[in-house]
């Protein structure tokens, strides 16, 4: 407390010294408590300079009503003149006397070179009071403000109106109070009714950075608005005054309104005293309290804001938007207290707000941190499992979709076959519905899972797509989760994630358009953007200073007009379920028993699932609702560690795997595998084998197969090419390309 006085007692000098000059003192005025009485903060550079409350000598304004009061006739306009004449205003004062028996000083001010005394008293809103400090001469000045009253009053000016009424109609007309358990005030039926609406207010208290106190316009309900989406230091609490009465909470004017001559306030009484006692004991300011809220009262302090309605708290806390003006512009309070480190963003009340405003906060909150901007002082950012990927860029071929948020990507600059050639790339900061294990009962898809993958399928197979590289993370094995840094090597893996962009879809599609930049003069799309503004994927949810996708504001942007639409995951109705009959999973019987369904029509549209070898694979028949195994009639490619068994594995991974093909089922053998052609856009599978050198043409049978002819001239001319399992072929001549034992082996064929 003696701290206080001593700083109560320099305030003058300190603002003296920023004019240089002697009596005369220069500020910028932060309140107008009534209508002639000013609070002006000094000039200096300091975070919290020194302040001035300031009465207007000789004056006295009518006096506004307390909690529970009524105004004076006039007092709100005159207060209205006051404030808008000088709030914000650069002015220039001295002290004309002092009543230390009230504790307060009464001077002069200038607004430039207009005495403010002049212009209240001659728009008619204060009168004048001839009786100055008690055994101290006039002012010369009284005699100008006597003779300005009087014109005042002739004219019917202010509150010396002569219309019939005028000041009856003056008064407000309060409505109770909305501040206080006690208050009776409905805060969710307000914020349901006003939510998103622009309420006009002018602020009279600032409780802290980030809770003010305003007044409703034109109701003039009184109430208190949370800043929506961040949270300032605490300003602590103090305990109540064991000398003086305290003022009821929420009062807009604690002076006397010029009354020099008051006496000083009676002493408590017993019960008061008992209350006190009893009363918390005092809690500190945290740091930079008093910083964030000088910071907020400089900005919105007695000004004009907007307050748009959010909603409530679970504690009926009503949770708003401020918007202030800033010359032409108006700015986010919120926004401005983030980026200057003053208060934090708070994750539950930024979910009210729109994600757009979202993205700023939450960056304005990083960019801080780094900065390590006043409550971000010393602050040392977590341990992150994930690192940056720098430079990489490349384009390729989806050759698979192995989930909705992981596809594999054959990467042109790589020799085709090499291990590095197809890459498996997990889109950024999404998170697509678990496809779960079929094999186990209890790990079944989530919710639109497969709707996910599909989605993705239909659009990426096959197709050239161009990838940014963004960070890699890693993984625990043990359960998916992400491991700490500190977690054994041996139970993790590493994973690389990155931005895929697609060229335009056609109109037909009716896909949204992404926000990502184009290359060339072919827009692109992010094809986790696509996803999420179909419903078919979450959004990561990254710790401060974890990588992220370089696409994140866009890719909340998207989420967030999911979920305003309600589709997909984010709708109530649930997936048509598709039950599919897993033939690959059953003993050969059940197979046979299928093959008349399949020999009923010539020809089924199937999907390819899985390559096995080159001429083996697994393909689920949509209309069938089966999966099957299908192997290619007439067609061998070689088998598992002989010469370029990998290269047709790799051949038909590009061609068709995950595709639409067309399939005829001729038999089915004693494993349960079917046997039959298989035709991808129109081209014969097996015809593209041997043509390739990759495959040979089994006599046996020929003459089912409907493509024989082209295949047998497919495989000539791999032959007289003498391409891959043919390159040392001689015509005339058996070729082998193993031991003699193993070319025994595969001439002896059992057959029934």
């Amino acid at each position: 407390m003696k701290f206080c006085f001593l700083l109560i007692a320099n305030i003058g000098a300190i603002m003296a010294a920023s004019t240089g000059a002697s009596g005369w003192l220069r500020g910028k005025v932060k309140a107008v408590t009534s209508g002639d009485c000013l609070l002006i903060m000094g000039s200096t550079k300091a975070e919290i300079p020194p302040e001035k409350s300031i009465t207007l000598s000789y004056l006295m304004a009518p006096r506004l009503a307390r909690r529970g009061g009524v105004d004076e006739p006039f007092a709100w306009e005159s207060r209205e003149y006051l404030r808008k004449l000088c709030v914000g205003k650069e002015v220039t004062f001295r002290v004309d006397y002092t009543a230390p028996n009230i504790g307060r000083e009464f001077g002069t001010v200038y607004l430039g070179d207009k005495n403010v005394a002049y212009l209240v008293v001659a728009a008619g809103w204060a009168r004048v009071k001839e009786q100055g400090p008690k055994g101290g001469e006039p002012l010369p000045n009284v005699s100008e403000l006597l003779r300005l009253e009087e014109v005042a009053k002739q004219q019917g000016l202010g509150r010396w109106s002569k219309e019939p009424g005028a000041a009856e109609d003056s008064i407000r007309d309060l409505p109770p109070s909305a501040i206080g358990e006690l208050s009776g005030f409905d805060a969710k039926g307000f914020a349901v009714a006003n939510k998103g609406k622009s309420l006009e207010a002018i602020v009279e208290q600032v409780r802290d950075g980030s809770t003010i106190r305003v007044y409703l316009l034109p109701s003039f309900q009184f109430v208190q608005i949370y800043v929506a989406g961040v949270q300032a230091p605490s300003m602590g609490r103090r305990p109540p005054n064991p000398t003086v009465v305290a003022e009821p909470e929420g009062t807009t004017n604690g002076t006397t309104n010029g009354d020099d001559s008051g006496e000083a306030p009676a002493p408590l009484t017993t019960a008061q005293r008992l209350a006190a006692s009893t009363a918390s004991t005092e809690v500190p300011p945290d740091r930079f309290g008093r910083e964030a809220k000088h910071f907020t009262e400089t900005r919105v302090l007695n000004r004009d804001v907007r307050i748009v309605v959010e909603g409530t708290d679970s504690f009926s806390n009503i949770i708003g938007s401020v918007y202030y003006p800033d010359g032409d512009t108006a700015k986010d309070l919120s926004l401005e207290l983030v980026e200057n480190g003053l208060a934090k963003y708070v994750e539950w009340s930024a979910n009210m707000l729109d994600v757009e405003v979202k993205i700023k906060l939450k960056n304005a909150e990083l960019q801080a941190k780094k900065e390590q901007l006043r409550i971000w002082t010393g602050f040392k950012p977590p341990v992150t499992n994930s690192k940056p990927i720098h430079d990489q860029k490349f384009t390729g071929k989806v050759v698979e979709v192995v989930s909705g948020d992981c596809i594999i990507v054959a990467d042109d600059a790589a020799p085709y076959g090499s291990p590095s050639a197809e890459r498996r790339v997990n889109l950024s900061s999404i998170r697509a519905p678990k496809l779960g294990n079929p094999r186990r009962e209890d790990n079944k898809p989530d919710k639109f899972a497969r709707e996910s993958k599909e989605f993705l399928r239909t659009r990426l197979i096959g197709k050239q797509v161009t990838v940014e590289m963004e960070y890699s993370r890693r993984i625990s094995t043990m359960d998916g989760q992400n491991a700490v840094p500190v977690m054994n090597s041996a139970d993790t893996r590493v994973l690389d994630y990155g931005s895929v962009f697609l060229g335009s879809p056609s109109p037909a599609d009716g896909d949204d358009t992404s926000s990502a930049p184009s290359t060339g003069t072919q827009p692109k799309i992010n094809v986790a953007e696509l996803l999420l503004s179909r419903g078919f994927a979450e959004i990561s949810k990254h710790r401060d200073y974890e990588e992220r996708s370089h696409y994140f504001d866009a890719l909340l942007a998207a989420h967030s007009r999911a979920e305003k639409a309600k589709k997909g995951i984010h709708s109530d109705k649930l997936p048509p379920v598709m039950h599919i009959t897993d033939l690959t999973m059953v003993n050969s019987k059940k197979a046979k028993d299928f093959l008349p369904f399949l020999q009923r029509n010539r020809r089924h549209t199937a999907v390819v699932e899985y390559v096995f070898s080159g001429h083996r694979f697994k393909l689920t028949i949509p209309k069938e609702t089966c999966s099957i195994a299908f192997s290619l009639s007439g067609v061998r490619c070689p088998g598992k560690d002989e010469p370029y068994s990998s290269e047709a594995i790799a051949l038909m991974r590009r061609m068709i795997l995950q595709r639409d093909v067309e399939i005829e089922v001729e038999t089915v053998d004693r494993t349960g595998t079917f046997i039959g052609s298989l035709w991808e856009s129109k081209t014969n599978v097996g015809s593209v084998l041997l043509e390739s050198g990759l495959a040979k043409l089994s006599s046996f049978g020929l003459d089912r197969i409907p493509d024989a002819h082209v295949l047998t001239r497919a495989e000539k001319l791999a032959k007289q090419q003498k391409l891959k399992i043919w390159e040392n072929y001689v015509e005339g001549e058996e070729v082998t390309n193993g031991s003699a034992s193993e070319s025994k082996q595969k001439e002896i064929l059992k057959v029934r």
